[in-house]
């Protein structure tokens, strides 16, 4: 038999030869993230203000519309392009602050919906006849223009795939420059909810072409309201 080493038997000497003595704990690898991210963010500082920035120019480019409203403002601005939309059935958490701010500004002709029932017993009307579906963002990630949706009972994930145009809102407060922030500042480690959705457009595909295709597994349009809660502590609109 031939003692010369096959290419198979090469590589997994180097590989062994390569590998550490002994795995490094948890706590030193998180360490040497931690250090990353925080030299990272500290070479290139973003604002507040930045980071509103950021989202919208990382949402416009995955080809959402994206405003940045005030608190008070927002939901008659939403109303509005809603009834442009021709948005008629609109599904949301009703029980919601923010759901029952948009109720209230409204047209009478848009019909509101909540998601009280099994999916089973609706699945057909959802699917055919709910024009839109809004959702509150827990948070978003400035840097992907990713928002960070946490589904409930109220706002389970249907509402933010089935409808062909999902509406979110996302205060400006809960915006984090970078995946490794939102962790860390949510605290993730302690308890990361058990169903989180990232967000970064509308639905897309491709074919073998490469030619692109909106809504074919989602919604086609995603409109983003980023709501300014900074300006009512600095007297005025971005």
């Amino acid at each position: 038999m031939s003692t010369s080493l096959t290419a198979r038997e090469r590589m997994l000497g180097r590989l062994r030869a390569a590998a550490p003595a002994a795995p490094e704990a948890v706590e030193i690898i998180d360490m040497a993230i931690d250090r990353h991210y925080l030299a990272r963010r500290a070479a290139c500082p973003l604002s507040p203000r930045q980071r509103i920035d950021a989202m919208q120019a990382a949402l416009l480019a995955s080809h959402a519309q994206v405003d940045c409203v005030g608190a008070d403002t927002w939901p008659a601005l939403l109303a509005q392009r809603l009834g442009e939309h021709g948005v008629r059935r609109l599904l949301l958490d009703t029980g919601s602050a923010e759901g029952r701010a948009l109720r209230a500004a409204l047209p009478a002709e848009v019909e509101t919906l909540s998601f009280a029932r099994p999916l089973a017993q609706w699945k057909s009307e959802l699917f055919d006849t709910v024009d839109a579906g809004l959702t509150v963002a827990r948070s978003g990630i400035a840097a992907t223009g990713t928002l960070v949706i946490a589904p409930d009972a109220a706002t389970p994930r249907t509402v933010s795939l089935a409808p062909p145009l999902h509406v979110c809102l996302v205060h400006a407060s809960t915006l984090h420059v970078d995946l490794h922030a939102a962790a860390r500042a949510e605290r993730w480690m302690d308890g990361m909810p058990s169903n989180l959705v990232l967000v970064s457009g509308p639905s897309k595909t491709s074919d073998i072409q490469q030619t692109l295709a909106y809504g074919a597994h989602g919604p086609r349009w995603l409109w983003v309201l980023i709501i300014d809660d900074f300006s009512a502590h600095e007297g005025g609109q971005p």
